[in-house]
């Protein structure tokens, strides 16, 4: 069964959300000062984080996770001002929703995130010599890993190169759904992922003013 892994301080959330979402298996952190090792050993599918936790927040926690592992990753935040949010997606974060949130909501959108994870393609393409498979892009032995998402917004764009590809096509293709599109997401997976790829080189991703992004 799917594991849902929490890192929420918040005791009555926490028994909120595990009994909402019993459709998977869900853990919670016990000792907020190893978050990291507790997931590693609990290996769960998708990550539940609040921002306010004991000792170091979870943007802290966000990053050192991101050191390893590409799992998917929802935060959890009372903070609803943009600036959060970025901060959350620029630090490796999936997703945003500000308490007090709607279950159906959070669960439609763990729904969305689980699978447009788990369900992407394996397929190589290519692009002026370097091969996109899976979540990896690499140029020799050069190579980037990209989370699930970046992996699946490049793919589109390999899909169709020279081509713009408008946003709501790659919204599409990031949400599975156009019902829970956070405003911010697109735009900062695209900065983020383009700084992860110039590292091996790659700096073919252009963007055209208020229409898309093209493979050029």
């Amino acid at each position: 069964m799917t594991k849902l892994f929490i890192v929420e301080d918040d005791a009555a959330i926490v028994k909120q959300l595990t009994s909402a979402l019993d459709e998977y298996t869900v853990v919670s952190v016990q000792n907020f000062r190893s978050i990291r090792q507790e997931i590693e050993t609990e290996t769960p599918d998708l990550i539940l984080m609040d921002i306010t936790l004991p000792y170091f927040n979870g943007f802290y926690w966000t990053t050192e996770i991101r050191k390893k592992a590409t799992t998917p990753i929802i935060f959890l935040s009372s903070a609803d001002d943009e600036m959060n949010q970025v901060m959350a997606m620029n630090m490796g974060a999936d997703d945003y929703v500000t308490k007090p949130f709607s279950v159906d909501v959070l669960r439609a959108k763990i729904h969305a995130l689980l699978r447009r994870t788990y369900s992407f393609s394996q397929a190589q393409l290519s692009f002026n010599s370097f091969i996109l498979e899976g979540t990896e892009l690499k140029k020799g032995q050069d190579k980037v890993d990209l989370t699930p998402t970046e992996a699946k917004l490049l793919r589109t764009l390999f899909e169709q190169p020279n081509q713009t590809v408008p946003k709501d096509v790659l919204l599409a293709k990031l949400w599975e759904s156009d019902d829970y599109i956070d405003a911010n997401a697109l735009q900062v997976n695209i900065a983020r992922m383009r700084k992860k790829l110039n590292t091996i080189g790659f700096d073919y991703i252009g963007t055209v003013r208020g229409v898309g992004y093209v493979l050029a």
